[in-house]
């Protein structure tokens, strides 16, 4: 089974973006770890102690772990600092896939994140540093959308979730600071309102889109739904 890290640059990224995908790949027995590069504050209902309970709550429903770097919210630069800090998660958990957010977005730190992301990847490898662990390169790295801009995705595969719709609105749900109390409660309905739409275009109820600028194989046409 493989092992999995998924980055977001707040906590509720990860369940918006692939909740249900965390889920299922977590029942098939793959070791998936979430990595929050900031604790998401301040926002207008939150506070460092309450995002920290809420995140927790979704990890457990999740069945995952999840590691915070620490990065200021709303100021995350893309530098060799953060890169290393990243990398060495990578060299610790050792991932054979990597999710990242989708690199074309409004959020500076979504757009900054994925850029860590993708650079810590290939410092993880490098030897002759002074990052922790021994060197490793993850096989790939995934795309998955939590993108604040209104456009249409293309993607390139998608994951059926339609067992995990309600486990991942359930995590989503812990967020009751981001979710509850002001304008942003409409993003979950519209969140689940999108899995449906491209669940439609594979003919299943929900599912999560993903992108991928890397060749994925298959071993065999029956891995199609």
């Amino acid at each position: 089974m493989a092992s999995i890290l998924v980055i977001g640059p707040h906590p509720d990224d990860q369940e918006l973006g692939m909740g249900g995908s965390i889920a299922r790949l977590v029942s098939q027995g793959h070791r998936v770890h979430l990595v929050d590069m900031t604790n998401g504050e301040p926002t207008p209902f939150g506070t460092p102690e309450k995002r920290a309970k809420e995140a927790a709550a979704a990890a457990k429903i999740l069945g995952v772990g999840r590691t915070l770097i620490g990065l200021p919210n709303r100021q995350v630069v893309h530098s060799i600092e953060a890169r290393h800090k990243v990398a060495a998660v990578i060299r610790f958990h050792r991932p054979d896939w990597l999710f990242l957010p989708f690199p074309i977005d409004a959020h500076p730190d979504h757009v900054a994140v994925t850029r860590i992301g993708e650079d810590a990847r290939f410092d993880a490898k490098l030897t002759k540093t002074d990052i922790p662990g021994d060197p490793f390169y993850p096989k790939r790295i995934i795309y998955y959308y939590c993108t604040h801009l209104r456009m249409n995705f293309n993607p390139t595969f998608c994951i059926d979730i339609t067992n995990e719709i309600d486990r991942k609105m359930e995590a989503v749900a812990c967020y009751a600071s981001q979710f509850t109390r002001n304008a942003a409660g409409e993003v979950p309905t519209m969140v689940r309102t999108l899995n449906g739409y491209f669940g439609g275009r594979i003919g299943v109820p929900y599912v999560e889109p993903f992108f991928t600028y890397e060749v994925l194989g298959l071993s065999g046409l029956d891995q199609l739904v």
